[in-house]
């Protein structure tokens, strides 16, 4: 009974683990879409940064810059969602969700920084880990939210764990203020995640 429980058991992780897979490749971007976002990023942050708009300028950064995304589209690019047309896919992200996520992100900074000094100067301090359960499945969703979270004073991610398709995050907290891991995931996260989500999986 034992060993059929067990062989079930390994048989449903499989299963589990191929719905999951298949979930993931059907939602990818195709490569000539990753190589366009990949290149708009790339010649946008040329012509920002290089501060010259001549034409042979202009047509050497968009050169090199395509040539560049056609051989890393993947690392930008791989984990973002299957959804719209190209261009207003990546008007919607640069243009709308990019800059409101920067301002999300400052405004949890803020916070969390006038936090810590409370905190600080009241010597009310009560670390300790917490494991949060996090929605994202990608890892360039789950890295870039393991980042903000790390960003923001008084919170440090320690180690990402995926298992059957959920993600965990561990995180040391400067000042835990819920042991339950729902109520504990809704404080440290706040809306982050929810902004994510709506780019990657």
């Amino acid at each position: 009974m034992g060993r059929v429980h067990f062989y079930l058991r390994e048989r449903l992780d499989e299963v589990r683990g191929r719905v999951l897979y298949e979930s993931y490749e059907a939602r990818k971007l195709p490569p000539w879409e990753r190589v366009g976002i990949t290149w708009l990023t790339l010649f946008a942050s040329w012509l920002v940064v290089s501060g010259k708009f001549s034409p042979p300028h202009i047509v050497t950064g968009a050169l090199v810059t395509l040539l560049i995304a056609i051989i890393t589209r993947d690392f930008l690019t791989e984990d973002i969602r299957q959804t719209g047309h190209l261009l207003s896919k990546a008007a919607y992200i640069f243009l709308f969700l990019v800059p409101q996520y920067l301002f999300i992100m400052a405004f949890r900074l803020l916070e969390s920084n006038l936090r810590v000094v409370k905190n600080v100067i009241l010597m009310d301090i009560n670390p300790g880990i917490v494991k949060v359960k996090s929605d994202l499945h990608s890892n360039a969703g789950l890295t870039v939210l393991a980042n903000s979270i790390t960003l923001t004073p008084g919170t440090l991610t320690l180690d990402v764990s995926k298992k059957l398709g959920e993600a965990y995050l561990y995180i040391h907290w400067i000042d835990v203020e819920a042991l339950d891991q729902q109520k504990a995931g809704v404080k440290i996260k706040g809306e982050l995640e929810e902004w994510l989500k709506k780019i990657f999986w």
